[in-house]
């Protein structure tokens, strides 16, 4: 497998949007896209899939939810029953509070983990720097590099694609 790459660099946010659409035309498989600030369009432009962490939210919330719930339930009909002026043992609108707040605490939390898992950001974590020149002030596309006779096209369609500073990394 070959793990090289090459690197390109934008200094307008215009540029790269334009840039990463004239790659994809001529089937450039772009791997990663660095920006300093959201690029509106560019998950399209790229062609990136809707996260799937609204989902891990909504289980989670779902788990949360449904403990806080049946633990409030087991707690007030089985383990200490008390009458509370003849309020009945099993009150469902007075679960609702804590019942939510459990669904909004779990859907956090695994929301955190489900974001650290994905992206292997894990204590002892090597973080991957492509490009030193990618700064606070820069917009670097990181592109598969190909075979070897295949790498002065690919760097040729960035040039034409406005990037400023094309490096290969084998």
């Amino acid at each position: 497998m070959n793990k090289s790459y090459i690197t390109a660099y934008y200094t307008d946010d215009d540029a790269l949007l334009k840039g990463v659409r004239q790659l994809k035309e001529k089937g450039v498989e772009i791997i990663d896209v660095m920006t300093p600030f959201p690029v509106h369009g560019l998950d399209k432009a790229v062609g990136l899939r809707r996260s799937r962490l609204s989902r891990v939210a909504f289980v989670g919330g779902a788990v949360g939810g449904l403990i806080g719930f049946f633990f409030q339930a087991w707690v007030f009909t089985k383990a200490y029953p008390i009458n509370f002026g003849g309020k009945p043992y099993l009150s469902v609108p007075s679960f609702m509070p804590v019942t939510f707040e459990m669904a909004v605490l779990f859907a956090a939390f695994s929301i955190v983990f489900a974001y650290l898992i994905y992206f292997k950001l894990t204590p002892g974590a090597k973080p991957v720097i492509h490009d030193e020149r990618s700064t606070d002030d820069r917009f670097l596309v990181v592109v598969k590099a190909g075979e070897p006779d295949e790498t002065p096209n690919i760097e040729r369609a960035l040039s034409e694609a406005g990037a400023e500073g094309i490096k290969l990394k084998a």
